[in-house]
């Protein structure tokens, strides 16, 4: 392995504990306070940290905000506004260790939308991985057993947001060239968006979780620093089966921080999305689409 390639790595392991850290102090927060008003303000400082990452970069802000798409972009900036406030959702109701299980599914939501968004073609083998997905998905929620019942479907919900808006930032990043002007439109057009909302939710927050709320931006921000190092540091195929390191260290804090209880059939269904997913990782990396 290249040292490149070792540094990538380093910086997707601390990314996704960053995530991983920012899914649990989310869940905290939205015990006790609308998701929209603390969603905000962690949407306030990732745009001044795209702001002033982007001044940093060539050409600086005017180049960053230079793009083909600028409809798409700001969509899916928006997109991603309104998934996180999905997914916080799913986080209250559904809790850490299954929301995350259910998430897990969103690498095979992208493998099997990019044959009507994008126009790909995908074979019998990476079809079968995505139904060997949702298997595990039916074997974590067991559907007529289980006490989750139709909450289920704002994980899915939230999930089908995610896959959606990595296949609108591909055609992006395609047709700009660059990553640059979708990272600062993830940024803004999101910020812009949830502040339409947000401040009819304003509610006191404590000084305690005002510091859950500086460890929320912190968290969100060092991931996403984390994870531009990594692709700066090598190719996207090479970092991204350590993004289901997200949903294990995700589960990990449910189970100790939350006391939420993984049984073995959680378990199971964990380890057939995850071997799934990386599974039809593995089939696009080696270019076919079988």
């Amino acid at each position: 392995m290249s040292p490149e390639a070792a540094r990538g790595i380093r910086f997707a392991l601390l990314a996704m504990t960053c995530f991983a850290f920012q899914d649990g102090i989310s869940k905290h927060l939205a015990s006790h306070y609308p998701a929209p008003f603390f969603v905000m303000i962690r949407y306030w400082f990732f745009a001044a940290f795209v702001l002033v990452l982007a001044t940093r970069w060539p050409g600086g802000l005017k180049a960053a905000l230079k793009t083909r798409r600028p409809v798409l972009q700001c969509a899916r900036g928006v997109l991603l506004a309104v998934q996180i406030l999905v997914f916080v959702a799913a986080l209250d109701r559904l809790g850490l260790a299954v929301q995350m299980s259910v998430f897990s599914l969103y690498p095979l939501l992208i493998t099997l939308l990019a044959v009507p968004v994008l126009g790909e073609r995908v074979g019998w083998r990476r079809l079968s991985a995505v139904g060997v997905g949702f298997l595990g998905v039916l074997v974590i929620l067991r559907p007529g057993l289980s006490s989750i019942g139709w909450e289920a479907l704002i994980g899915l919900a939230s999930a089908l947001g995610i896959a959606l808006y990595a296949l609108m930032t591909r055609i992006a990043t395609q047709a700009d060239g660059s990553s640059h002007p979708a990272f600062v439109y993830t940024g803004l057009a999101g910020a812009v968006a949830i502040t339409l909302v947000g401040p009819f939710y304003w509610t006191a927050m404590t000084p305690p979780d005002w510091g859950w709320m500086a460890l929320l931006c912190l968290a969100g921000m060092s991931g996403h620093y984390c994870l531009i190092c990594a692709y700066d540091a090598t190719e996207a195929m090479r970092i991204q089966p350590f993004a289901y390191l997200q949903m294990v260290f995700g589960i990990a804090i449910g189970w100790t921080v939350f006391a939420e209880p993984v049984d073995p059939w959680a378990v199971l269904g964990v380890g057939l999305i995850i071997a799934a997913g990386l599974y039809a990782l593995w089939r696009e990396a080696r270019g076919g689409t079988s």
